[in-house]
């Protein structure tokens, strides 16, 4: 533009020589003065087309800058992003008629911030007017700067509940479906899982336990879902991190009575997980009150305590999540969040030391000072208001269960299932949230 400048400065002298020659007529005077107020006007038609020809570069320096630092380009190395963004910039600016470019450069750095692209031109746009005055291009210049975040490495460990209370109808239909064929226990809409249903006298037909019912009811069951769940988010997991394959690895986790069972040790090959994810089931118990034959627990199925110091001593620190560094790390928890376990420091105790309260955030706590996010997925408790017990040990601290378990997660990585709910989408969404969460720190 300085070319423009020079340019004008050169008309507006000689309008004014122009204007003092009094040598002459008159007439003659205004011809020539009005040699240089046309050039004047082919200037400005020259300085606009020129502003034009820069706000396309512009533009084009925008998306150029963009590609470097897109999904795609960001899961690749530095050099291969600089490329892009060089071929990106040359494939549009051939396009603008009258400019040449004369020069692009696009660097590319990665840092423990992130990943900066820097595209800068140098072009030149033929003048239709001011070559008469020597000037017979101008030359224009511009730069564009984008961001972002580099992919993060994240190992993500499930914790997913499989006590007997999660293995309820999921659907209302499949509630009241169990309901009315469970008469003879005054309706349950619970598909527990007995290897001695008998003991019970559950008045199914052939003697099974309401497990086996479901299933012949053809009733789908919230473990069930959950199960088919996770298999699928191996596969949104797999697509997310796109060519890195060893961007995202996983570990699963069930938990009930005594702690974790092993489902599947974190691995990078998603494909395992996924298919490990189908042994994914709701505890098997004896028969009412008893976890086997010889241990008579009185139904204390759920310990999320004795789970979350487990896990926690299986998690490493996390790390940036870059290719020189460690991993983040994720703890991914799914479940209706009550304990059911023996406990002296009950708020409310049932038979002897039996306690049923919301999950101590305790260990929650413990796991997010470590620099560990938690990402909860509560599989919301169905209140039974028909049911006495129910009505005298959950009901009272129904409302505290929710809060109760977001309070556990990180901020911005709860999410809720009620009945009827769509848990594979739950899962994705959530998994989504805690991947979007993942941000490098020095």
């Amino acid at each position: 533009m300085a070319d423009l400048i020079r340019f004008l400065r050169k008309v507006i002298g000689e309008a004014r020589r122009f204007r003092r020659d009094e040598t002459g007529t008159i007439a003659m005077t205004m011809g020539l003065a009005t040699i240089p107020l046309i050039f004047a006007v082919g200037a400005g038609v020259d300085y606009g087309g020129a502003n034009m020809a820069k706000a396309r570069l512009d533009a084009i320096a925008d998306t150029a800058a963009l590609a470097a630092v897109d999904h795609q380009a960001i899961s690749g190395t530095a050099a291969a992003a600089q490329a892009t963004a060089q071929s990106t910039f040359n494939a549009e600016a051939v396009n603008i008629p009258n400019v040449t470019v004369n020069n692009v450069s696009a660097t590319v750095t990665d840092s423990t911030t992130g990943r900066t692209a820097i595209v800068s031109y140098t072009a030149t746009k033929s003048n239709l007017f001011m070559g008469a005055f020597g000037y017979p291009s101008t030359t224009i210049t511009g730069s564009s700067t984008a961001q972002a975040g580099l992919s993060t490495n994240i190992n993500f460990y499930l914790l997913l509940d499989n006590s007997p209370s999660m293995n309820i109808a999921a659907t209302t239909a499949g509630i009241n479906k169990m309901v009315a064929a469970t008469s003879a226990q005054g309706g349950c809409a619970f598909a527990c899982h007995e290897s001695n249903p008998a003991a019970d006298n559950l008045g199914n037909p052939g003697g099974v336990d309401n497990y086996t019912l479901a299933n012949q009811l053809g009733v789908v069951t919230r473990m069930e879902n959950l199960a088919s769940a996770t298999q699928s988010l191996m596969s949104t997991a797999s697509a997310t991190e796109g060519s890195n394959t060893q961007q995202y690895q996983m570990a699963i986790y069930t938990f009930n009575n005594s702690g974790l069972n092993t489902i599947q040790l974190l691995t990078s090959n998603l494909a395992n997980a996924q298919a490990a994810a189908a042994n994914i089931n709701v505890l098997e118990v004896y028969d009412n009150n008893w976890l086997t034959k010889t241990d008579n627990n009185n139904d204390t199925d759920t310990d999320f305590e004795t789970a979350m110091s487990q896990i926690n001593s299986i998690m490493p620190l996390p790390g940036l999540g870059t290719p020189s560094s460690t991993p983040q790390e994720v703890l991914f928890i799914v479940s209706d969040g009550v304990d059911d376990e023996i406990s002296s420091t009950c708020s409310q105790s049932l038979d002897g030391n039996r306690c049923q309260q919301p999950f101590s955030t305790t260990w929650c706590t413990t796991v997010k000072n470590r620099g560990i996010q938690i990402a909860v997925l509560y599989t919301a408790y169905l209140p039974l208001p028909t049911n006495s017990w129910y009505n005298n040990w959950i009901a009272p601290f129904q409302s505290q269960i929710g809060p109760n378990l977001e309070s556990c997660a990180s901020p911005g990585m709860f999410f809720s299932v009620t009945t009827d709910g769509d848990i594979t989408a739950a899962m994705q969404t959530l998994f989504q949230q805690a991947v979007a969460a993942a941000r490098l720190t020095k």
